[in-house]
């Protein structure tokens, strides 16, 4: 199981990113996948997952202003975030749990398969 995230990069604070997390070499069709973060000096933190029936779920700290998708056949889940802060700049990954595991709010403990990350940095 690979997963390659992309779409990092800065941006002003009210601004938008959409980070994609692509599987390389297996069907993403049974992977619940989550999306995490890591801010400098700080632990990983769940953002928001998706189960692999569709069902999304989101921390607080990020509930409307970012939304998470699949598209299956592209192989590909995003993560639409709006209305930046700069509180938001850190690492993140994207990352698969176990196929057709129950989910619901991102645990670091859930999640198997990592990618590597891409950098998300808010200022102006």
């Amino acid at each position: 199981v690979q997963l390659v995230e992309s779409g990092g990069g800065l941006v002003q604070p009210g601004g938008s990113l959409r980070l994609s997390c692509t599987a390389s070499g297996f069907s993403l069709d049974d992977y619940p996948i989550g999306w995490f973060r890591q801010a400098p000096g700080k632990e990983r933190e769940g953002v928001s997952a998706i189960s692999h029936d569709g069902i999304a779920y989101y921390m607080q700290t990020v509930k409307g202003r970012f939304t998470i998708s699949r598209d299956n056949a592209k192989k590909t889940v995003y993560l639409q975030m709006n209305s930046l802060k700069p509180e938001d700049t850190a690492d993140y990954y994207c990352a698969a749990a176990a196929p057709r595991a129950r989910i619901g709010l991102p645990r670091v403990q859930d999640y198997k398969s990592w990618g590597q990350g891409t950098q998300v940095t808010v200022s102006s």
